[in-house]
């Protein structure tokens, strides 16, 4: 049974950081750190040039990475590594041209011998999924489907074919941190729910205990990425006690949700 299927127990943290971000000894430890302190599922960004779904903080996160010697190839490494600590789910969150470059079947099958879970790639269409569905279903790696304010009446074609869980959007543009959301997101995931118990995890812009308690209260989960990337740009290799900090105080809102 693949990972994610367990994270719909509870309401769930998903936390997001960008790989090799100071570096990758310190994604390691920041992943294992992480998920054993409150987080039900690890988002693991790819660093890519044209990141055209991130904000700026995820923007100069991957390029620092980049800068900093990142490859493909290392990243496996470093998730055998972290795999061998722990059991929780880890999903990474790229974009079709690195996946492309490397091979389907190659990336495909490196995801399975190191553990991943599933694949969150955001400038491929749900109408385009087929480009990599099969090798996902070959290696036993879900397709996670994103939907967005935008996405209306698809909502319901795409919320019938998910699996895993459905990642929600909750604002137009890219990935960052805001002071307000506006969505409706509560109109979103009845849409869902009409045709599928997939579980709905809301993000983008989600920055704080806050937005994330009143999130928690209309979905099955919060995804929370740019607050923590700024959190590592700030304290670099010293930041995983200041991570560990902000995910427990983020899930104790969640729980009290």
């Amino acid at each position: 049974m693949n990972r994610i299927n367990s994270v719909n127990k509870e309401k769930a943290l998903i936390a997001f950081i960008t790989a090799g971000d100071p570096s990758l000894d310190t994604t390691e430890k920041l992943a294992v750190s992480i998920l054993s302190n409150g987080a039900n599922l690890l988002e693991i960004g790819i660093p890519f040039s044209d990141p055209i779904a991130e904000g700026t903080i995820i923007q100069a996160a991957d390029k620092r990475a980049l800068d900093n010697g990142f490859t493909i190839d290392k990243l496996f490494k470093s998730v055998e590594n972290i795999r061998s600590k722990t059991d929780k789910p880890i999903v990474f969150m790229t974009y079709i041209n690195p996946v492309f470059v490397y091979g389907k079947d190659k990336f495909l099958s490196e995801c399975k011998r190191v553990g991943i879970d599933g694949l969150i790639i955001p400038d491929m269409p749900f109408e385009e999924r087929e480009e990599l569905l099969p090798f996902c279903k070959k290696y036993g790696v879900y397709l996670i489907s994103m939907i967005a304010p935008t996405s209306n009446e698809r909502i319901k074609e795409i919320a019938k074919n998910a699996e895993g869980f459905l990642y929600c959007v909750s604002s137009l543009g890219v990935t960052g941190v805001r002071k307000n959301i506006t969505t409706d997101i509560s109109g979103m995931i009845n849409k869902v729910k009409e045709v599928s118990d997939i579980p709905c995890m809301v993000g983008f812009g989600i920055s704080n205990k806050t937005q994330a308690r009143e999130i928690a209260l209309k979905a099955d989960g919060v995804i929370i990425g740019s607050a923590i990337v700024k959190i590592i740009e700030e304290y670099k290799e010293n930041s995983i006690n200041k991570v560990i900090d902000f995910i427990k105080e983020v899930k104790e809102e969640i729980i009290r949700s």
